[in-house]
C-alpha cells in the first residue's frame, strides 16, 4: 500500500494519502480547503533507522546547532525536524503554527 504525496494547487498544503488499491483511480481532496486541484509530488526514499541510532543522531550537538530559543520561528523548525526525525505526525494544528512562526507571525507557539 503505497503512500503517496500531493500540493494542493488553491492553498499550497502538502497531503500524504494511504492508496489502498493503487490500481484503481484516486482522486485526492485538500483536507484543508476542499479543493480537488492536487499535483502528485515526487517522495523523499527513506531508510528506516533504528531506535538506537535516531536517539544517537538527536544528541548530537550539531542537531542542536542553530536552535534560538528567543526566536519562534527557530523552535519551531526544531520541533518540526525533531518530529520527523522521530517518526512522529505533529498534526495539522501545530503544523499551521509553526508555519506562522516561521512566516514571522504574532502569536506565540
Amino acid at each position: 500500500m503505497p503512500i503517496y504525496e500531493y500540493r494542493c494547487r488553491d492553498c499550497g498544503r502538502k497531503t500524504s494519502f494511504l492508496v489502498l488499491n493503487p490500481n484503481k483511480p484516486f482522486s485526492p481532496k485538500c483536507p484543508k480547503c476542499g479543493s480537488t486541484d492536487m499535483h502528485r509530488l515526487f517522495s523523499r526514499f527513506s531508510s528506516p533507522l533504528s531506535e538506537d541510532r535516531r536517539l544517537e543522531k538527536l544528541a548530537d550537538p550539531s542537531f542542536w546547532g542553530d536552535v534560538d530559543e528567543s526566536d519562534p520561528a527557530s523552535v519551531a523548525r526544531f520541533v518540526k525536524r525533531m518530529g520527523k526525525e522521530l517518526g512522529e505526525e505533529l498534526g495539522e494544528d501545530f503544523e499551521e503554527i509553526a508555519e506562522e512562526a516561521e512566516g514571522g507571525g504574532d502569536e506565540v507557539l
